[in-house]
């Protein structure tokens, strides 16, 4: 029997996770454009599109991983085009360390163990290993407005990726680096960096991908006004 469109959503978000190994196979270019057609229907603030994204293959990649650990190694990198959150309090404190237990505990990182917090870290810049990644900027003029639609847009390509089997993981942390990597991609200063997508084929035997994270009930999200 074939599954309705609400059962195929369904299966793609219950699916979907942050990948942090890949596999060195690259996906080929007939299935990026595909990926990247059905994303393009995402929806922005009256019909902006303010995304703009560049996608990285083969050398590209491999000479931006490496600038990537370079710079995180010596301490650089820092402000980034949009200020990350100042603070985690309550619940969000909870699930960000619970997120990251699990991820430390697939790993076999023992809590306290700065050094291997700091390995795992590393990965970020590393890009999990990923053949490729794709850099989101949002033009400048739209603000934060046009970071919300960038991250509506991120939303769809990593649903679409799923997909097509294409294991991903979005990552806030590289815009840590955001003027390295801009400068590397001649991106101009008119253009705000979000975030990037590391993404490829999913290293499945590697604990890394061995751990899932939940999500709160609908109660602790959701309020329905009826009156």
């Amino acid at each position: 029997m074939n599954e309705s469109p609400a059962q195929v959503l369904e299966t793609l978000t219950s699916e979907r996770h942050s990948c942090r190994a890949f596999l060195p196979q690259p996906v080929d270019r007939a299935t990026l454009e595909s990926v990247l057609r059905m994303a393009q229907r995402a929806a922005s603030w009256c019909n902006s599109q303010a995304w703009q994204v560049s996608v990285l293959s083969g050398a590209a990649t491999e000479r931006l991983r490496e600038k990537l650990v370079a710079a995180a190694r010596a301490g650089e990198g820092g402000a980034t085009d949009f200020p990350f959150p100042h603070d985690y309090q309550g619940v969000y404190l909870e699930r960000r360390r619970d997120c990251g237990f699990r991820l430390y505990g697939a790993v076999g990182v023992e809590r306290g163990d700065r050094g291997g917090y700091a390995q795992q870290t590393l990965e970020n810049f590393r890009l999990f290993g990923a053949p490729h990644v794709a850099i989101l900027t949002s033009d400048a003029g739209l603000g934060v407005y046009g970071a919300v639609d960038v991250g509506g847009y991120v939303q769809l390509v990593l649903l679409a990726m799923q997909a097509h089997g294409i294991a991903a993981i979005p990552q806030a942390a590289l815009a840590h680096h955001g003027a390295l990597i801009k400068r590397e991609l001649g991106i101009g200063p008119d253009r705000l960096m979000v975030c990037g997508i590391s993404f490829g084929y999913e290293d499945t035997a590697h604990p890394a991908n061995g751990f899932r994270t939940p999500r709160a009930p609908l109660a602790q999200a959701v309020q329905f006004v009826d009156a």
